[in-house]
């Protein structure tokens, strides 16, 4: 089944090029069934590339995704044209006051994560978002800074600044191969990595979360909180191929003027040369996770949406 999308969103002609299965709202209401409903809340300055990234990742699924982009409501982001913004996005007070509910919801990460969290400055909203999620969304993915945003505001755990940025490539280990959200997955795996804070295992396994994808190097990368109805991942499956490279090409045009010390991303350019194309080794995992993810979902939501929030709290009873 194919994802539902605007068909004047850039991700519909994108994810059409690639193969990806997309349909407008004309052909979706032609179909005698319901979609789930997920919503992306993109922190992410460069918005569009973001909605691709995540787009073609739940819209390779056998299912029908209907994806809703929200936004914070006072933010006012600078990378984005204000045209697009307002013809996709919704603002979250806007989508809280109509009372909508949705099977599954992905908040995204920040390029903020210096900052303690109190002092962000849509922090009070974005704690509005965590405690809407718990009665008007069945299942929410919190990705990198949303994602330690989430288990500091439910539990309490720290991110930690780190002495160097980690920036690269770098192997995990699958904790838990009896997930359901790691079925098909390898005994290990490489995934992207582009953070200067880390959250540690040992603290939140102290608070009840499981750790189902750790890295020796660079720690815990994805943490379930079965508890919340939630995922927790710190890492990125969802970037392109040529996503790290792009940073390090940023930041290397900021040497100049910040005087900023570069790092080649870590075991991700073949023969570390930065002239030779980085090869994507995640991408099968990715469309795994997020497909599974997709599938609980799927298995567990309450047929009629209004029901979200008033069920059984735990995704599998």
């Amino acid at each position: 089944m194919p994802i539902k999308l605007p068909s004047d969103l850039p991700a519909f002609h994108v994810l059409t090029r690639e193969g990806v299965q997309v349909m407008d709202e004309d052909a979706a209401s032609r179909q005698d069934i319901r979609p789930l409903r997920i919503g992306l809340l993109n922190l992410m300055p460069k918005k569009i590339q973001t909605e691709n990234q995540f787009a073609r990742l739940i819209g390779a699924t056998p299912l029908q995704i209907e994806l809703s982009l929200i936004r914070m409501s006072e933010h006012q982001t600078r990378n984005t044209a204000a045209e697009h913004m307002e013809s996709f996005y919704r603002p979250f007070s806007d989508v809280r006051e109509t009372g909508e509910k949705f099977d599954g919801l992905i908040i995204t990460g920040a390029p903020i994560e210096h900052l303690p969290f109190e002092d962000v400055t849509y922090w009070d909203e974005l704690c509005a978002v965590f405690d809407w999620t718990q009665t008007n969304v069945h299942s929410t993915f919190g990705v990198c800074w949303g994602g330690m945003a989430m288990a500091n505001y439910f539990h309490g755990v720290e991110k930690h600044m780190l002495p160097h940025k980690l920036f690269g490539c770098y192997r995990h280990s699958n904790l838990a191969p009896q997930s359901a959200y790691l079925r098909g997955f390898s005994d290990d795996l490489v995934m992207p990595v582009s953070r200067w804070t880390e959250m540690r295992r040992e603290e939140m396994e102290a608070q009840g979360l499981a750790v189902l994808l750790h890295s020796e190097e660079v720690g815990p990368a994805l943490v379930e909180d079965r508890a919340r109805r939630a995922l927790y991942i710190f890492n990125h499956l969802e970037y392109d191929s040529d996503t790290l490279n792009e940073e390090y090409q940023r930041d290397l045009a900021n040497v100049q003027v910040e005087g900023a010390e570069i790092q080649i991303p870590v075991n991700y350019f073949p023969d570390n040369d930065p002239a030779l194309t980085p090869q994507n080794r995640w991408r099968s995992h990715a469309h795994l996770l997020y497909g599974n993810w997709i599938s609980e979902i799927y298995e567990t939501t309450p047929y009629d949406i209004s029901k979200i929030g008033l069920e059984s709290t735990d995704l599998r009873g």
